[in-house]
């Protein structure tokens, strides 16, 4: 039932004590401010993981030679190992169950490109037709390279789409156009896209054309793979570290590297990746949480003790109420009435301007690995009602003390 008596008096004890409210007020609302926006950030850094992984499949592993560091075998640390097309056709029946997609890489260096009188300055990458789908490339015109490319030693290329921004400015589409690769021509039969600027600065040509025109010979710079999909994120990251794991065993006892050498064979698992980064970012959260919960108890806590003020300051007043028949459990309802509205209303208050400032600010924010900063809306109101449940159970204690006031006590009291 609406006491609007009830109301009158709480208003009247704000505004007889402005200073002492707001300051209370203003605890508990930047409490919950705090806590939003730390989970807020929480939530950024998470999407920014996420976004960077979804630069190449989650599932991807990718394999690269580099140099020993221990004897083995008779043979001296300090070897450069070199991965060949028998490795990566060895690895792709071995492992035929436990791949979705494969493809060997090779950097071509050394190469001039022209397009008509203008020299440009572009990574050449020599790859496969399933490559596209273990670097998360997506064509916006034409087709990446396929088979049929590879049998044929086909000389084609696509293109990044800034690399088409940049050069092709003049033609309506940079499809059928032909660029020079040291003297020989390629024919522009797609153009990508992909998560940032730096990646579309990249020609991708079939490998088997790179090594048979560029390289002369069949050594590979990485291999790279993608593992089916399964159920959930625990299974994947098994179905990742086991096979990252056979994938190096293999490729070590082809190259005669010492199962303790850390050094000679590379191998690298997103999923894993992920993994590591999301454990960072929960462990954060929960910090994140730790931090916003302690700053609302200090400011619950300067509810509770507020309270108690209100009690010491109105004994004389409780005192008169009890004397004209007013029970105990009205003066419980009275304190932890006003107890419960400064908190409630300062808990919505920090709640709307958190929310706000995420809402404005958080599409906008330029931070590595932190993307669109935002919170679960529920999760932020579901704050704010147990914080209310605090502010009651804070105005508990004083309101207890109210009702237990002897009435001649109280009366003498100054």
């Amino acid at each position: 039932m609406f006491d609007i008596e009830r109301w009158q008096e709480i208003f009247d004890t704000i505004r007889k004590n402005k200073l002492r409210t707001f300051l209370t007020g203003l605890s508990v609302a930047s409490g919950i401010f705090i806590l939003v926006i730390l989970l807020g950030f929480g939530q950024g850094m998470r999407n920014g993981i996420e976004h960077e992984f979804k630069q190449d499949a989650t599932t991807s592993v990718w394999a690269w030679p580099e140099t020993t560091s221990k004897a083995y075998k008779g043979l001296n640390p300090g070897r450069r190992i070199r991965f060949k097309n028998k490795d990566f056709e060895t690895a792709g029946r071995m492992f035929m169950d436990d791949i979705e997609y494969e493809s060997p890489r090779v950097f071509v260096r050394g190469v001039n490109i022209n397009y008509g009188n203008e020299s440009l300055v572009y990574s050449i990458q020599a790859v496969s037709s399933e490559f596209q789908f273990i670097e998360g490339v997506s064509t916006v015109e034409g087709r990446f390279i396929n088979y049929k490319d590879e049998v044929s030693l086909g000389k084609v290329a696509i293109i990044g789409k800034k690399i088409k921004q940049d050069v092709f400015k003049e033609v309506e589409t940079p499809i059928g156009e032909v660029i020079d690769i040291s003297g020989i021509r390629f024919k522009i039969i797609g153009v990508f896209n992909e998560q940032n600027d730096r990646e579309e600065e990249r020609i991708y040509i079939p490998i088997t054309t790179a090594q048979r025109v560029f390289t002369g010979d069949d050594k590979l710079n990485t291999l790279s793979y993608t593992l089916p999909p399964v159920e959930n994120f625990d299974q994947a990251v098994a179905q990742a570290v086991s096979f990252k794991d056979n994938l190096r065993e293999f490729l070590k006892e082809e190259h005669i590297v010492a199962p303790e050498d850390n050094s000679g064979v590379r191998v690298w698992s997103a999923m894993e990746e992920a993994k590591r980064y999301y454990g960072i970012t929960n462990n954060m959260k929960i910090f994140f949480w730790f931090v916003g919960g302690c700053t609302i108890i200090a400011g619950v806590v300067g509810v509770s003790n507020i309270m108690l003020i209100v009690v010491k300051e109105r004994t004389r007043e409780i005192g008169i109420r009890k004397a004209l028949g007013a029970k105990p459990w009205s003066i419980v309802g009275m304190i932890l009435h006003e107890s419960i509205f400064v908190t409630a209303i300062s808990g919505f208050t920090g709640l709307i301007f958190s929310m706000t400032l995420l809402e404005v600010l958080g599409p906008n924010v330029q931070i590595e690995y932190v993307k669109n900063p935002s919170v679960n809306f529920n999760v932020a109101f579901t704050t704010v009602l147990v914080l209310v449940i605090a502010g009651a159970l804070a105005g508990l204690i004083p309101a207890l003390r109210a009702a237990r006031v002897q009435v001649i006590e109280s009366l003498r009291d100054e």
